[in-house]
């Protein structure tokens, strides 16, 4: 199980759905993707990403401007 790191800071939605869609579709299930965003609404757009996709939202944590997102990959 491997966990990779996608720095997306300074990216506006759409692109940070956009580039870890891209990012999980290269990994297998059981790995995980741990993004690094400053957009707002990154925790809410990556719940409703899990969500219509199936990848699980393992955590989401915030520290100062910076949010730490980690999706596991689903089947």
């Amino acid at each position: 199980m491997d966990t990779i790191v996608l720095d997306l800071k300074g990216l506006s939605c759409p692109l940070p759905v956009l580039k870890a869609n891209k990012a999980i579709k290269e990994l297998i299930p059981g790995d995980m993707l741990e993004i690094l965003a400053t957009d707002p609404a990154a925790p809410k757009d990556f719940e409703v990403f899990c969500e219509n996709t199936g990848h699980q939202l393992t955590s989401s944590t915030v520290e100062g401007d910076v949010f730490r997102i980690v999706l596991t990959k689903q089947d």
